[in-house]
């Protein structure tokens, strides 16, 4: 049974609770979607590709039209024939916002209330649904061809749409207000590292000496807070990985966009409707070991996974690239501890830190600011003194003030610190000059 189908069979009342203007043209648009559900083959509509679904369905509304000898005025025809499109194939009132390729994230908090971020800022919209029980079938809509589901027992559901786009659902008795949609969009175009040059997260210095500190096969965690644009330079770091290796990505909700000849993507699962299935980041980060890769790449570690690919670090699989939430480098550290005694091992913290001597060699923390830009905020060496850990600042963001029109005011730096890399980028035939690294350097 298609989703049209599933609709229109909760029709009255409920689905009638949609329809809450008399106008001719929601009069017109409810009548030509109830000929579709009733005289068309929606089930082979449904696996046409998205663009012949949308002209096929134009089609079969213009024919209707030309047969009742209906007149509808071009604009108004244009207009009902895109709504049902829209509620039909699309995702109805949120449509419009997902082909808006200047918006990145698209926020439902009820039927009345949708907000978008547009260049790092919020903003509400006009853009409104019928009632909850609309955002309900538009979160059917999104779901259904991942065979996922959402109902009292299990309220939330994360999923992706075709386009790559991360999806957040949340319903009643959780969502106190009503259903709840919240949307991470993705450019169509992955950034490079040129592209973040421009947008004044990193400078040219300080984006050589992340593409050196790649190629060097050094281990990376970039760290920061939601949005701050973790995965985004994750992604155009891993851009700079030299051919010839076999890389090995594990995500939780597969984001990130990179192409390479040896390339292996592997996605964590969630459990099934009998609570069977489940697939973890552990369990992929366990696997991907037994799959011969030069590096690992994880998307985000959250939990156990931490001792895992802290060990994968450290048994050769150099250059190896995750994230973590967290709003400085030291809290980093602290987050990952913390995950690692998640993981139920007995491992003293005396070795645990030492594991991440022996794992991590940079930190590159980003930041969102207040007017919506992200800045890499530090780019920091792991070294061990004396026994003690110690976290050595290479670069970074110093935050100066804010202009009249709420623009952060800053420059970047050098903190006169001569990372011990360096001579780990000469070995890998990559040579930065010492003039880099002088203290108050603006770079």
């Amino acid at each position: 049974m298609s989703w049209l189908q599933r609709a229109s069979n909760q029709s009255t009342p409920q689905a009638r609770e949609w329809d809450v203007t008399n106008s001719p043209e929601e009069k017109w648009v409810r009548h030509y979607k109830n000929r579709l559900i009733k005289e068309a083959n929606l089930e082979s509509i449904t696996t046409l590709p998205p663009h012949e679904r949308k002209q096929t369905i134009e089609r079969l509304v213009k024919q209707m039209i030309d047969e009742e000898k209906v007149i509808i005025p071009s604009q108004e025809m244009e207009r009902i024939i895109r709504q049902i499109i829209n509620e039909s194939v699309g995702y109805g009132p949120l449509e419009a916002l997902l082909q808006d390729d200047g918006i990145t994230e698209i926020m439902v908090n009820g039927a009345n209330e949708v907000y978008i971020e547009r260049g790092g800022k919020m903003q509400e919209t006009d853009i409104q649904f019928k009632d909850d029980q609309h955002i309900r079938h538009i979160i059917d809509r999104i779901i259904a061809p991942l065979g996922r589901r959402i109902d009292e027992s299990s309220p939330m559901v994360d999923a992706r749409l075709p386009d790559g786009s991360r999806v957040n659902a949340v319903i009643p008795p959780i969502s106190l207000d009503g259903p709840s949609i919240s949307i991470r969009k993705f450019n169509k175009t992955p950034f490079t590292l040129e592209d973040l040059q421009g947008f004044g997260t990193f400078t040219d210095e300080m984006g050589r000496f992340l593409q050196a500190a790649v190629k060097a096969k050094t281990n990376i965690l970039v760290s920061g807070g939601t949005g701050s644009g973790k995965t985004t330079l994750l992604n155009v770091l891993s851009d700079s990985i030299p051919l010839g290796e076999r890389v090995v990505t594990i995500e939780d909700m597969a984001e990130l966009r990179f192409t390479y000849e040896n390339l292996v993507r592997l996605e964590a699962r969630p459990p099934n409707m009998e609570g069977k299935g489940e697939v973890t980041i552990r369990q992929l980060v366990k696997n991907a070991l037994r799959m011969r890769p030069d590096r690992i790449i994880v998307g985000e570690v959250r939990g156990s996974e931490a001792i895992d690919m802290l060990q994968a670090m450290n048994t050769g699989h150099e250059g190896s690239l995750t994230t973590v939430h967290a709003n400085s480098p030291k809290d980093a550290l602290g987050r990952l501890e913390a995950m690692v005694v998640m993981s139920g091992l007995p491992i003293t913290v005396d070795i645990i830190r030492g594991y991440f001597v022996g794992a991590l060699d940079l930190i590159v923390q980003t930041s969102r600011q207040p007017d919506g830009g992200r800045k890499v905020v530090s780019i920091a060496e792991i070294a061990e003194v004396n026994g003690e850990i110690e976290i050595h600042d290479i670069f970074r963001y110093v935050r100066e003030g804010v202009t009249a029109d709420g623009k952060v005011k800053g420059h970047f730096e050098a903190t006169g610190y001569r990372p011990n890399l360096v001579d780990r980028f000469k070995a890998y035939g990559v040579e930065l000059p010492d003039s880099l690294f002088l203290e108050g350097a603006i770079v």
